[in-house]
């Protein structure tokens, strides 16, 4: 009874975790790029999204909100490459914004899951199942169809997105496998993924020259109301969606998460072609953003069928101990 009982809230949190860190991501996706066409300074942005999470963190700490441990020097040191590839990705994905469109970015974007996938065989994981495979490749065939019917050349932004790909990849992996061995909670990660960006991040606006003509910019638009609240906006759910993201990649995978990443994806795009600087509809876009969803779909019901079959495999091998 009790191991059902924990069956299903494991479940329910795989569940959570999986649609939380869905719509936090396509929300993101919209309220960076609208203070992007107010506020073009990306890495002071992104700089000030940090610093807001560890101060949060910090003072929730402090005041015993949150269990999360302080700073520890070795743990650190291990989460340091995770911070570095999560900081590229994000910096790579705000420029790319600048000049791409959401559809498009979005289209991009989707091929994190095969990188991951690629990643993961060459990192010696357990190899996925046929299904999980094809599935993936599915989505992968589903972006090029979508990128040869809409794609306006832009070079910059284009390189800038598939960049931000590489990146995103390597930290998604790197997160599950500290989240798995180091035992830490996503709340933890994301102190440490936000305490480790402030060094690297006030470096990079000094030396890409964002810095002080993006602070003085900051304090004039400030003046703005519906500016001040699209920042507002833009701080919580950056700490919504680095928490969510966290937790569905340790709770799940780093493939999960990728995958919901391309589901949401669906929704964003659809909106997108009518929200902040429509584009085209286009036969080629369509026909794959279907064979898109359709590898979506594909791969949910094959991890579905997997882990329910891991129970009844557990159960057998425990029977065969016993025997």
């Amino acid at each position: 009874m009790d191991t059902r009982s924990d069956a299903e809230s494991s479940s329910l949190l795989s569940l959570f975790s999986a649609l939380s860190y869905g719509i936090a991501s396509m929300a993101m996706v919209f309220i960076n790029k609208a203070i992007l066409m107010q506020y073009a300074h990306s890495m002071t942005l992104l700089t000030v999204q940090q610093f807001a999470t560890a101060l949060l963190i910090h003072f929730g700490r402090q005041m015993g909100y949150t269990k999360a441990k302080g700073i520890d020097i070795t743990t650190a040191k291990r989460l340091l490459p995770v911070s570095l590839f999560y900081n590229a990705n994000v910096a790579f994905a705000l420029a790319s914004l600048k000049g791409v469109n959401i559809p498009m970015y979005i289209a991009i974007k989707r091929l994190t899951p095969l990188s991951v996938l690629i990643a993961g065989f060459f990192s010696g994981k357990e190899k996925p199942t046929t299904q999980v495979t094809l599935s993936v490749l599915l989505i992968g065939a589903g972006v090029i169809v979508a990128a040869m019917g809409d794609f306006s050349f832009d070079l910059f932004g284009y390189s800038m997105a598939l960049t931000s790909v590489f990146f995103q990849t390597m930290y998604l992996v790197l997160v599950e496998k500290s989240g798995v061995e180091d035992g830490l909670s996503s709340v933890e990660i994301m102190f440490y993924n936000s305490f480790l960006s402030l060094p690297f991040l006030l470096f990079l606006i000094i030396a890409t020259g964002e810095f002080p003509n993006s602070l003085s910019l900051l304090f004039a638009k400030s003046n703005s109301f519906s500016f001040l609240v699209i920042l507002l906006l833009s701080l919580v759910m950056g700490i919504a969606l680095n928490y969510t993201m966290f937790l569905c990649t340790i709770v799940n995978s780093a493939l999960t998460t990728t995958i919901v990443g391309v589901l949401k994806g669906v929704g964003s795009t659809t909106l997108g072609f009518v929200l902040l600087g429509g584009v085209q509809v286009h036969a080629l876009n369509v026909t794959g953003l279907i064979v898109n969803t359709a590898g979506g779909v594909w791969y949910s019901y094959a991890k579905y069928q997997q882990k329910k079959n891991k129970p009844q495999k557990l159960m057998l091998d425990l029977e065969a101990h016993r025997k």
